[in-house]
């Protein structure tokens, strides 16, 4: 019985791991700053505690040296920073997510990841639908944060919602942002489609659950995320084909992959104006262009070493203070996150991050497509659990390229959570259980 109550502690605390990192500005607007970091002290030093009590085991040898790598150089660039006090509180908070995510990566088996990620994306989604309804039907204007003031003319970016539920949309749900709420959906198609398919959940429970994050797909009707979507589908797709083809066999799908993306490279930059039009955005991708060549212009005047990691730009120092400024809303990312890590750590940062995400990428490829060495039938079926590193992390990356959240709060700790279990010893078999009753 001990042992029952403790594997359940461990779960529920995930859960609100899990919840914290993906909904942090559920809280943030809810309880104010202080509130917000009481809940991540709270999260910090349980991660910490449950790591040290379960003592889950870690050999060097089995963890990604690219992740200790990037820490290491996020670390060191204090000595260089050109902001040293914010350098020391972003490699602080850095330091903090990756302590949660080495509890969610360390101290959870495959089953409980998959179990606790659904409970909290489950409850960001209904809380959101609710929160919209609220919002909509009984307030019936506009929601700001709690704990803050605005004078003058307000962005709508700065609105906790703008109740827009029974116009159709677009909706920001508790997290405040149709963009984190849309990839939030996004993310929780894929794990609930995979819970539905694998049998670890009730089928009228499961299509339900599929049906509100679709439903909340077309509610915040976010082009950054419909192209995460399609990158998914994309990714599933040639999975499943190599899934029918021997390992020496797949000549033919890598080709096929090779000219698909080289055809929608040319197809991107030809039909720019068109696809932009199709997605809603406009010609300059809702400003991101502006954004992109500040940053360029100033990552070049550092380009080796960077100015040193903050993660989230802090806009009351130099050189981030009015680096991206849009219709009266001062942004504190790049939106394009390899953009952030060369701003940040320059080219070296770069090779150490791409290492991260593509060594992560490289992994979970093979974990989708091949079989373990467990002396079953060629013929048997594989678990479909074993697709799902592969999709959440295609789905980080195609972010990636127009949001920076990779690098923070719930994307940095699913980046390290995918690195860290798709290199532990048994993790394909260990996947290949899940579900099985």
């Amino acid at each position: 019985m001990p042992v029952v109550q403790s594997r359940l502690t461990v779960r529920l605390f995930a859960t609100l791991v899990f919840f914290s990192v993906l909904a942090g500005q559920f809280w943030r607007n809810l309880l104010g700053w202080w509130g917000f970091g009481a809940i991540a002290v709270v999260i910090v030093v349980g991660s910490l505690w449950f790591l040290l009590s379960t003592k889950p085991g870690l050999a060097w040898r089995t963890f990604p040296k690219s992740l200790a790598a990037f820490m290491l150089l996020a670390t060191v660039s204090l000595a260089w920073s050109a902001y040293p006090g914010v350098s020391a509180l972003g490699i602080t908070l850095q330091w903090i997510t990756t302590i949660t995510a080495l509890f969610v990566a360390l101290c959870l088996s495959w089953t409980e990841l998959l179990r606790t990620l659904g409970v909290a994306l489950r409850l960001i989604l209904g809380l959101s639908l609710v929160f919209e309804f609220i919002v909509a039907v009984f307030v019936g204007h506009a929601v700001l944060p709690f704990w803050v003031e605005y004078t003058g003319k307000i962005p709508a970016a700065f609105y906790w919602s703008r109740g827009l539920l029974l116009d159709g949309g677009p909706i920001e749900g508790i997290v405040a942002s149709r963009n984190l709420l849309g990839f939030i959906a996004l993310l929780a198609l894929i794990v609930f489609a995979v819970q539905l398919a694998a049998g670890t959940v009730a089928r009228g429970r499961g299509i339900f659950w599929v049906a509100v994050a679709l439903v909340l797909l077309w509610l915040t009707r976010s082009a950054t995320v419909s192209v995460a979507l399609v990158a998914v589908v994309i990714a599933l797709l040639f999975a499943l084909w190599a899934r029918r083809l021997p390992p020496l066999g797949r000549r033919p799908l890598y080709l096929t992959f090779a000219a698909a993306l080289a055809a929608l490279v040319i197809g991107v930059v030809a039909f720019s104006s068109t696809l932009l039009g199709l997605l809603g955005k406009s010609e300059d991708l809702t400003g991101r262009f502006d954004i992109w060549n500040s940053v360029i212009d100033l990552a070049g005047q550092r380009p080796v070493w960077g100015w040193g990691w903050v993660s989230y730009w802090a806009p009351w120092v130099e050189p981030f203070n009015g680096l991206a400024v849009r219709k009266g809303v001062q942004y504190l990312q790049a939106h394009n996150a390899w953009l952030d890590v060369w701003l940040q750590l320059g080219i070296l940062g770069l090779i150490v991050f791409g290492a991260l995400a593509l060594s992560t990428l490289w992994r979970s490829w093979f974990l989708a497509v091949d079989r373990p060495r467990l002396g079953v039938d060629d013929t048997a079926r594989f678990s479909v659990t074993a697709l799902l590193p592969l999709l959440l992390l295609v789905a980080l990356l195609a972010q990636s390229l127009a949001e920076s959240r990779i690098l923070v709060e719930s994307g940095w700790v699913l980046l390290i959570v995918l690195a860290v279990k798709t290199k532990r010893p048994g993790a394909a078999e260990e996947l290949l259980g899940v579900g099985k009753r």
